[in-house]
């Protein structure tokens, strides 16, 4: 065997992947020759700055897998070494203790000044009566996201004393329960925390999730942790929240531009800002290094793969097959997640026609890809979207029909969710080879594109509705590029309008004062702007 090493990693990695007949190329023998090193080689370790892309693969000629130390894989091109069959490792969780202790330690820091102590300390001041603290014992932390870091947080918070709240949708109650954690509404933990630290990761719904709007929700007095991403929080709200009075402090170690530059939140002093370091402790680099190691060895020896992030375990042709279902189940995903609230507790899913004789096992994961990426921390992908829902307390159900009763549609997948709120149904089916569609939705059929930007509505069947749509989207120069619409058959109330639904395609993002015009149509019960990247 022969494993190249591109990046540097610990020795102690090194020396673990030192076996009888394995050659180990290291940094400095790699260095500007790599393409030419991986003629041979059978296994590949990066970092970051490595750019392992498809040009640099088709070198690859006996290459079976890319270990990346670390979590990030965006300087490795998944779809190429998905096409060459070969596997893709990271380390997700190999430095969570690292960026949950660096979250305690800022809120230790805000709690008694530490900061300020020091600078006048040092300034030869002895300032005892201004520096004045809090305890954490007693107070109530509240967590948004419970992934990993989110969980090693809690476990540490309840050390010290701390009241935990968290929203999590992807999180069962019984799961948060036995770690002590009250599982609330986004709402509710802004209206409980004193303090409020955020681990999720940057979606279409978390950007910006700590706003001028948000603010005025929080308890007055609050104080901000973010260890997650910078663009999360918009730094000139919380400057300015900061300011008033509102906000207590923040501790912020990740920004939405680094290095840190002309930000309004370098002027306030009960604002304590660190240049992305959450991570980085010997510990933590020590033990991604050593982690891809084993399981770059796990996998050379024994076949064994563990944290893969794209699919090896599928043919070229097979992989082309299935891929525009795997399309289809992801954008259903993410569309049911998108249209439902509440806490998550079931996914079923239903195969038809040919789909139900492939490899499902592919499809199910896209299913849940969509669902749990809407939210997630830690991003799922094809591989682990089902141990990450398992261990999260989500039930999964699969039920198969080899044949098609769908009047032609060919094969239909089926996707419930089940949340605490409701549930919700979709299916859908892949039209033209390759084109994803939406064919029904909670008992009403509507056929609608599952493209980028999407326009959800629920309302009762009464003449005009269209129009006033239109109208509103025109005034705000939202060009519609599909309108579908859809009525339920029947109707319980005699004599009541039945209830329908309208799913638009449109060019661009949908602003949030578009949604509210939208919700101001008199028949119109509910708006929701999809994104379905």
């Amino acid at each position: 065997m022969k494993v190249v090493v591109a990046e540097k990693i610990s020795s102690s990695a090194i020396d673990l992947l030192r076996e009888p007949r394995w050659t180990i190329v290291t940094p400095d023998q790699a260095e500007g020759k790599l393409a030419a090193q991986l003629q041979s080689a059978d296994a590949l370790i990066v970092r970051s700055a490595v750019q392992v892309d498809a040009d640099l693969l088709e070198h690859a000629r006996k290459l079976r897998v890319i270990g990346r130390a670390g979590v990030g894989v965006d300087n490795i091109d998944l779809d190429a070494a998905t096409r060459k069959g070969i596997a893709v490792m990271n380390t997700p969780g190999a430095n969570a203790i690292a960026v949950a202790e660096h979250a305690l330690a800022l809120m230790l820091a805000m709690a008694r000044h530490i900061g300020r102590a020091n600078e006048l300390m040092h300034a030869g001041k002895w300032e005892k009566k201004s520096l004045q603290g809090t305890e954490l014992r007693g107070k109530t932390l509240g967590i948004v996201g419970l992934g990993r870091i989110g969980m090693e947080v809690a476990r540490r918070a309840r050390a010290f004393g701390m009241e935990i709240v968290a929203h999590d949708p992807f999180v069962s109650t019984a799961v948060a329960k036995e770690q002590g954690i009250r599982l609330a509404k986004l709402e509710e933990v802004y209206a409980a925390a004193d303090y409020l630290t955020l681990h999720v990761g940057l979606t279409p719904q978390t950007a910006g999730m700590i706003n001028a709007d948000s603010v005025k929700r929080m308890k007055r007095g609050v104080r901000l942790v973010n260890c997650a991403r910078g663009e999360l929080v918009d730094e000139g709200a919380l400057a300015h929240a900061v300011k008033q009075g509102l906000v207590a402090g923040a501790a912020l170690d990740v920004f939405a531009v680094e290095p840190l530059k002309n930000s309004p939140l370098t002027a306030l002093d009960n604002i304590i800002l660190t240049p992305h370091i959450a991570g980085s402790t010997h510990e933590a680099q020590e033990a991604v290094g050593y982690q891809i190691a084993q399981q770059v060895k796990e996998y050379l020896k024994h076949g064994v793969i563990q944290n893969a992030v794209n699919v090896p375990s599928v043919s070229h042709d097979e992989y082309l097959e299935l891929q525009p279902y795997i399309v289809l189940a992801e954008r259903l995903g993410s569309f049911l997640a998108q249209v439902s609230d509440g806490t998550l507790e079931e996914i079923s899913l239903r195969y038809t026609g040919r789909m139900a004789e492939s490899k499902t096992d592919l499809i199910r994961n896209a299913a849940v890809k969509g669902i749990l990426n809407e939210a997630l921390e830690e991003k799922a992908n094809l591989v682990n979207a089902e141990a990450i829902a398992s261990a999260r307390g989500l039930r999964i159900h699969e039920s198969r029909k080899p044949h098609s009763s769908s009047g032609g549609s060919g094969s239909v997948l089926s996707v419930l969710l089940k949340t605490a709120a409701g549930e919700h149904l979709v299916k859908g089916a892949v039209l033209h080879k390759d084109r994803p569609r939406l064919l029904h939705v909670d008992g009403i059929d509507v056929e609608a594109p599952l493209e980028r930007n999407l326009i959800y509505l629920r309302n009762r069947d009464v003449p005009g509705v269209i129009g006033k749509v239109g109208t509103i989207l025109g005034k705000h120069k939202i060009n519609i590029a599909d309108f579908s619409l859809g009525r339920r058959v029947g109707n319980a109330k005699p004599n009541a309008p039945r209830e329908a639904i309208a799913v638009v395609h449109v060019d661009g993002k949908v602003p949030p004062q578009v949604l509210a015009e939208l919700r101001k149509v008199p028949a119109v019960e509910q708006a929701k702007a999809i994104r379905l990247l």
